[in-house]
């Protein structure tokens, strides 16, 4: 298990459904009908707090907050490349903790 800390980058795969799933969905499954699809997509957030009881709460770009475990299977860290290559997206986030300026 990884040990996370404030203001650690962290990747969440997040299970959607939608009618018109995006650009960056992945694994899209169509429902029985044929009317939706469900799909992954990858969310990059920032650990904004490490509570007492080891959950994590985790900062969208937008400032919304999310509590996880810190053992969700669906959390991660990046990896060398996705931080190098998504970095704008990590950026992000973190100006929003910063608040404006």
């Amino acid at each position: 298990m990884h040990q996370f800390k404030t203001g650690d980058r962290v990747i969440y795969r997040k299970q959607k459904s939608s009618v018109s799933p995006g650009p960056r969905a992945q694994q899209m499954t169509p429902s029985e009908k044929g009317e939706t699809y469900s799909y992954i997509v990858e969310k990059y957030w920032i650990v904004e707090e490490v509570l007492e009881d080891g959950s994590l709460r985790l900062r969208t770009r937008r400032g919304k907050q999310h509590v996880v475990q810190a053992d969700d299977p669906h959390l991660r860290k990046p990896r060398w490349w996705e931080t190098w290559l998504r970095g704008g997206r990590f950026r992000s986030v973190e100006a929003s903790l910063r608040g404006p300026d």
